[in-house]
């Protein structure tokens, strides 16, 4: 059996010098830069620069993470998911009750610190490193191309995050200079964003194009297009492309942050900056969407035969114009679960590995974490996450049409049995389940746990719990892993999250965790990226973009053609029919497609609540009243239990202040020029 060679984070601290020391070991800016001759000798030294250069990889961790569970994460939870521990921290988070003086607050106040230390180590390499004997000249400009990036994206996810913030000089701070000195006021979010790209840019001149499986965390070339795509597309997006709600976002001297004049012309920027990814994902061959062949048969439960609903077009066609050689739900799942290596999925473009912890941190926050918090108690995992009843609804059915909700009166009473087993033919599902469970789409599958589902837990090696492999587990009160009174340890919303968990695993009986790495950028980000940016462009208007690297100039306009060419491949790959011309030809029906089909695609990926902020819909999404299964029911009231109710302890509200996040007390209080986002507190 091939061996399993995933890298993780740590695992890039490890080889660049660090290992287990912690990072002040190495990193202590007053006992290495007290003079010159003290820089020389860092950058003059292989190991001391890659462990300098070590230390702004670890400002990637923590809450700066991607995905993750709720205290490394929180922004992993918008309306589609939620967790059940210590409290109402849920409903807390959900209120804005964050920041400096409440009772949670110091979980979430690292991301600016750790991120403006990165970006000063960062800052102090590029201007130091230039020649060094240790290192070949490709090397040498690689290094200079990763702290480049890094500087960049920590950048850009303070900017996603905390909206336009101080760019710091590019030579670094001095740190000899006193803290008023030191005092930058925000810059604008368009400078922000031309700062980042243009590092960028730059960044993909520098870096390797590929990374072997030892090196998977490093960004590449496609990564610094990736980037660049993703940052271009939010400049875009409505909340800071002419948002006058946002007209009192100032600095100190009335200079305001967000733009308040709309710039169509920012679409087509964003337009060209993913088909700059899409072109050099073609021509180089290093990435496309992950598919694993179509399996004919299988006599393992856990690795079924394939699936498909057999559309008379897509069906016979092959993927990317259609499904027939594909499977669908293994396509989608094993993007995710583990099951294959990092290196040889070219749908990642960019990732922190494993997400795995080194000395500055003391909880667990690897991928592998976040499955724990999902398991059901029966394997033990801690069962305190829940996918919300409207994340389920999304989900189609197997034919591409929407699941609705007078299903739950019409269905009623009808559950799964070997009498009626001919009738959902496009899916696994036992005996006993709600018939809403039945026919829906692969991605449903791969990704809800919902009551009644099998969890295989094949890595059991103990007697005692190797008849516990390929069983359903039921969230109803009463049974092993339903309510539980005095207990946070019950999933919530009675439906469970199936994904990022591999068939093997478990937490007990001798059984394992599947390591996985986290998809903090994947190609199908950039094709869904490209149809929307496309979509915003106003008919017949034409814009002349030049590529990056200025090798070409792209008529970028709304052409249907090009928008398919974004999102036909991932509904192809999920195994659902695209769209028809009349959808294509009205931006607003398209626009709502684009809303559907990033919140199933990318789902538990920190994507939704940042999607719904930068739309302006977020206060129609996450300001509604949180709904999931009735699990005050037991098994002889199931009908009960699927009829949808509001979850009582999931309060959830919305207010304007929450788009962007607060500056924390110490921040303010050492740089005087700093500005608080609209509706928070300054502390005075």
């Amino acid at each position: 059996m091939k061996k399993r060679n995933y890298i993780l984070l740590g695992a890039v601290l490890a080889v660049l010098g660090l290992g287990a020391s912690s990072c002040s070991d190495y990193l202590n800016v007053d006992r290495y830069f007290r003079d010159q001759q003290s820089t020389e000798r860092i950058f003059s030294n292989k190991d001391y620069t890659l462990q300098w250069l070590s230390f702004c990889y670890s400002r990637l961790q923590g809450d700066n993470l991607e995905i993750g569970h709720s205290k490394a994460c929180p922004t992993n939870f918008s309306d589609d998911q939620v967790f059940n521990e210590e409290g109402d921290r849920f409903s807390a988070f959900k209120r804005g009750e964050y920041g400096y003086g409440y009772s949670y607050g110091d979980l979430y106040k690292n991301s600016w610190p750790w991120a403006y230390d990165a970006i000063y180590q960062a800052s102090i390499l590029l201007n130091e490193l230039h020649e060094n004997p240790d290192f070949t000249q490709e090397e040498l400009i690689d290094v200079r191309g990763q702290a480049r990036f890094l500087r960049a994206y920590f950048y850009w996810l303070l900017l996603r995050k905390y909206g336009p913030v101080p760019i710091m000089p590019t030579e670094g701070a001095d740190y000899t200079k006193s803290y008023d000195e030191l005092a930058y006021p925000r810059n604008t979010y368009d400078e922000c964003v031309e700062f980042i790209t243009s590092e960028l840019e730059i960044a993909a001149t520098e870096l390797f194009e590929e990374r072997d499986n030892f090196n998977i965390a490093r960004p590449t070339k496609g990564s610094a297009l990736g980037v660049r795509a993703k940052v271009l597309l939010y400049a875009a997006s409505p909340l800071v492309n002419g948002n006058t709600e946002m007209a009192d976002f100032t600095n100190f001297d009335g200079k305001q942050l967000i733009p308040q004049e709309y710039d169509e012309s920012k679409w087509a920027k964003a337009a060209a900056a993913a088909r700059d990814m899409i072109e050099y994902a073609e021509e180089s061959g290093l990435y496309k969407l992950y598919t694993f062949e179509r399996r004919p048969v299988s006599t393992d439960e856990a690795y079924p035969a394939t699936l498909t609903y057999p559309h008379p077009v897509y069906s016979t066609q092959p993927f990317p114009d259609g499904w027939a050689n594909i499977d669908p739900f293994e396509s989608y799942r094993s993007i995710f679960n583990g099951e294959i290596y990092a290196d040889e999925n070219p749908e990642l473009i960019f990732t922190r590995g494993l997400n795995a912890d080194n000395n500055d941190l003391v909880t667990d926050n690897s991928v592998a974490d976040l499955v724990k918090h999902r398991l059901p108690s029966t394997y033990g995992g801690w069962n305190v996450h829940g996918m919300t009843l409207k994340q389920c609804d999304a989900y189609d059915m197997v034919d591409g049409s929407p699941f609705k909700k007078e299903y739950y009166t019409q269905w009623k009473g009808k559950y799964t049995s070997d009498e009626n087993k001919d009738e959902h033919p496009y899916d696994y599902v036992k005996n006993g389940v709600w018939w809403g469970y039945t026919n829906r789409e692969p991605r449903f599958y791969a990704s809800v746990a919902f009551n009644g589902a099998v969890w295989n837990a094949l890595s059991i090696t103990e007697e005692g719990g190797k008849d516990y492999r390929n069983r359903q587990i039921w969230y109803y009160r009463g049974a092993p892993d339903g309510r539980i009174n005095g207990s946070v340890n019950w999933c919530i919303t009675g439906i469970g999250i199936m994904k990022f968990v591999n068939p093997n695993d478990c937490n007990k009986w001798g059984g394992s965790i599947y390591p996985k790495v986290d998809p903090a950028l994947r190609y199908a980000d950039i094709l869904l990226m490209y149809a929307e940016a496309l979509n915003n462009l106003t008919e017949g208007q034409h814009y002349q973009i030049p590529s990056w690297d200025g090798s070409e100039t792209y008529d970028i306009w709304r052409d249907i053609e090009q928008m398919r060419r974004g999102l036909k491949p991932v509904r192809m790959r999920a195994g659902v029919p695209d769209y028809d011309d009349a959808v294509y030809q009205d931006p607003k029906q398209f626009f709502e497609k684009i809303v559907h089909e990033r919140q199933i695609e990318f789902f538990c990926e920190n994507q939704r609540y940042y999607d719904l902020r930068r739309w302006k819909i977020v206060e129609e999404h996450e300001g509604e009243q949180i709904y999931g299964c009735n699990t005050l029911m037991n098994e002889e009231y199931r009908d009960g239990f699927h009829m949808p109710v509001r979850v009582p302890n999931l309060q959830t509200s919305f207010s304007r202040k929450q788009y962007f996040w607060p500056i924390h007390y110490d921040e303010l209080k050492r740089n005087k020029n700093l500005t608080q986002a609209p509706g928070w507190q300054y502390y005075d």
